[in-house]
């Protein structure tokens, strides 16, 4: 048997959270903004599964997966924009437990943290790790902001 495993295109799916990182390369030609494309399809996800349980399983999947697909892909300390399961596993954390209202917030604080990187403590020296462990462990710092923002929110709301 030769190649890589996993296969570079199981990588690329995996890494793409299921395609989703390369949409936006397809309908504009730039991988801008994929991120956020990611972070809603985990969020839509995330609003259906029943269970507290649930999302933290899809987390764990995400992070798993993830790291196995960027080792595979050998990117070094990049992280390109079409990379994105280190977004949708963000958004699973961000989420954990939280109702709609809650979930909305959590996941707008959790892409302000992964986006400013800088104004949010944490985020910046999660990512300087670097490897896969940086790509992923910045949106799980960013995720950490996202849910205590969400569980404030919960909590003043009732």
């Amino acid at each position: 048997m030769t190649g890589a495993y996993p296969p570079p295109q199981m990588a690329r799916v995996i890494a793409s959270f299921l395609g989703s990182g390369l949409l936006l390369r397809r309908l504009r030609g730039e991988d801008g903004g994929s991120g956020t494309i990611a972070g809603l399809l985990a969020l839509g996800i995330a609003l259906v599964i029943p269970s507290w349980w649930g999302r933290v399983l899809a987390m764990v999947v995400c992070v798993a997966a993830g790291l196995w697909a960027l080792r595979s892909l050998v990117l070094g300390s990049e992280d390109p924009a079409w990379v994105v399961i280190d977004e949708a596993a963000g958004t699973f954390l961000a989420t954990l437990g939280l109702g709609l209202a809650g979930a909305i917030v959590a996941f707008v604080v959790f892409r302000a943290a992964d986006i400013a990187k800088k104004v949010f403590p944490g985020v910046a020296q999660a990512e300087s790790a670097g490897g896969p462990i940086g790509i992923m462990a910045d949106d799980l710092v960013a995720g950490l902001y996202g849910l205590a923002a969400g569980w404030l929110v919960e909590t003043l709301i009732g």
